[in-house]
């Protein structure tokens, strides 16, 4: 359905310059002598009409031009593409953070055998000409770049090599010169905070500085030995300023890398510390004091957190101090990556594996308030939780249950620490299927010599219930397990009579009462057949006369009682 009309008028002044209104007018013939006038006397360069029409649905203008007139509007030039270029183009944007991480990735297996990290490469002269005489190390490492670099740009990859090969040897010769020329002060003879101090303002600060505390590293063993002379540098540095920050930034880019390497990681902490204890430390180290508050309200989970000591230790402190802000981010993001990731924490032990997961649960949470989102904590238990509900992972988690009972308890747990609502409801097919099994009601109900008596039992399967609970299921799996349990408990409530035989014992009423309310309330049996046969004694109990004269004669009993009652919906 057409709207509203009107037409509007634009001119060019020039040839080259842009439309401007006129006039808008709703009369078509106005509008084209207007512009017919413009053109005869010569008061424009161009004009044009154009009939803009209302559509009322969407209330937008829909534009038809009607009648051009004048010189031709001037094409406009296209902007020539700019030809892609390689990721670094100098020798100075090889020291850049994503570069030095690319470096450390492609000469990975080189820089592990020499005990160093790409920032010591790209800042001790001894390690590039080390590099440079290997020649097949370095050619790998440009055809590593240069190959994925080719193929995403479509530069041509014998050109791509040859810049790099350049570039390598430009910044090793720029190294190599800086070496020779002592620019690298031996901080053996002159301390970090006098260097720091006297390097303040001069524009090559960083790199100075770089090659200096690199430098020192030469000679050191091992990267708990390495990571222990970058806290004695830090200890020598100066106390606050540019100055400090100078020498900070310098060991926190060493840290960062060295601490990277797993197998760094686990030397630092302790080589005996499987996957799950390793993040606990790592966790304890970054956030000490948040790690440490936790474990003091929970001995348990102190004891399965294994302690951080020498440098791990000084780091750590320096860690909790605020010094090293993307050190304690990239560790605590690291703990977060192994938790996502599918390798096992304790591959040997998969109940050790929900008791580590639980701690590092409760730290890293602790801990995200300072380095982390809950949000991304969260996320990482989730994905962590899927290698928990494996058929694998709960074949070994259950295989060494003794009884039916043991290993719906070991389910009912591990439905607790598993998060995430998919994660909940496999977890919950695995309790539920055991639960609900043949096998379950029949030892539950079959009578051992020696064995738990019914009572004991029942009590067993109310506790169970009551985990199930707590373990926070979907509404309708809940409820599924929770009548499963029931009705083994209501069977062998029924099997022995118990409610009844509580009814007629030779004690007195007020104790008979007291252990049907606690059978009723799901305290001594569980929820559901056993407890209404329960609470249907206690109300004929209660009904009785030598019940009310008894209740009558002890009225602080009646107190004690009523909570009872009310729980059990039965009326003093």
């Amino acid at each position: 359905m057409a709207g509203p009309i009107h037409y509007e008028v634009y001119v060019r002044k020039t040839a080259p310059s842009a439309w401007s209104l006129l006039i808008a007018t709703e009369d078509r013939k106005h509008a084209i002598e207007t512009a017919e006038d413009q053109m005869a006397d010569r008061l424009a360069a161009a004009v044009r009409v154009c009939k803009e029409t209302l559509d009322p649905d969407t209330m937008e203008f829909s534009s038809l031009t009607i009648l051009e007139l004048g010189a031709p509007e001037p094409k406009k030039k296209k902007v020539a593409e700019t030809a892609p270029r390689p990721a670094c183009g100098s020798p100075a944007e090889l020291y850049a953070p994503h570069a030095r991480g690319l470096i450390g990735r492609v000469l990975e297996d080189w820089l592990r055998r020499q005990g160093a990290t790409a920032f010591e490469l790209l800042h001790r002269p001894d390690l590039a000409e080390r590099l440079e005489a290997s020649g097949v190390e370095l050619q790998h490492a440009i055809q590593k770049v240069a190959v994925p670099e080719s193929q995403a740009t479509g530069q041509d990859l014998h050109g791509m090599m040859r810049h790099y090969q350049k570039l390598s040897e430009q910044a090793i010769a720029q190294l190599l010169k800086a070496g020779r020329a002592g620019l690298f002060p031996d901080l053996a003879e002159r301390s970090v905070a006098d260097l720091a101090h006297r390097l303040g303002g001069a524009p090559d600060r960083a790199f100075v500085m770089g090659g200096a505390i690199a430098g020192s590293l030469r000679g050191c063993k091992g990267a708990r030995e390495r990571l222990d002379r970058l806290m004695d540098l830090m200890e020598a540095s100066p106390p606050d300023g540019p100055p400090r920050a100078l020498v900070v930034v310098a060991v926190e880019q060493i840290a960062a890398e060295m601490l990277a390497v797993r197998a760094n990681l686990s030397e630092i902490l302790g080589p005996s510390l499987d996957q799950g204890a390793s993040l606990a430390a790592v966790v304890r180290m970054v956030a000490p004091q948040e790690v440490d508050a936790v474990l003091s309200r929970d001995p348990r989970m102190a004891l399965m957190t294994p302690p951080i000591e020498g440098p791990a230790a000084r780091l750590g402190q320096r860690l909790s101090a605020g010094e090293f802000p993307l050190l304690a981010a990239t560790l605590a993001r690291m703990v977060l990556r192994e938790l996502s990731s599918a390798r096992r924490l304790r591959p040997n032990d998969p109940q050790g594996e929900i008791d580590i997961l639980r701690v590092l649960a409760m730290t890293l949470t602790a801990a995200s308030r300072r380095l982390l989102s809950l949000d991304e904590v969260q996320a990482a238990f989730v994905e962590r939780s899927k290698s928990l509900i494996t058929a694998d992972f709960v074949a070994a988690y259950v295989k060494d249950c003794p009884t039916v009972l043991t290993e719906a308890e070991h389910l009912t747990r591990l439905c607790e620490n598993v998060t995430g609502g998919a994660n909940k409801r496999a977890a919950a097919r695995w309790l539920a299927a055991c639960v609900t099994s043949l096998r379950f009601e029949t030892e539950m109900r079959q009578a051992t010599p020696g064995g738990a008596s019914a009572s004991q039992k029942l009590a067993v399967l109310a506790r169970l219930q009551r985990s199930v609970q707590a373990a926070q299921l979907g509404e309708l799996e809940q409820r599924q397990i929770q009548e499963a349990i029931g009705a083994v408990g209501g069977a062998l409530e029924a099997d022995v009579g118990l409610s009844a035989q509580i009814a007629r014992a030779a004690v007195g009423p007020v104790q008979k009462l007291t252990a049907l309310l606690r059978l009723a309330v799901g305290e001594a049996a569980p929820l559901g057949p056993a407890a209404d046969r329960a609470r249907t004694e206690a109300g004929r109990l209660l009904r009785a006369p030598a019940t009310r004269a008894a209740l009558d004669q002890a009225p602080e009993q009646v107190a004690a009682l009523r909570g009872l009652m009310q729980s059990a919906g039965v009326a003093a």
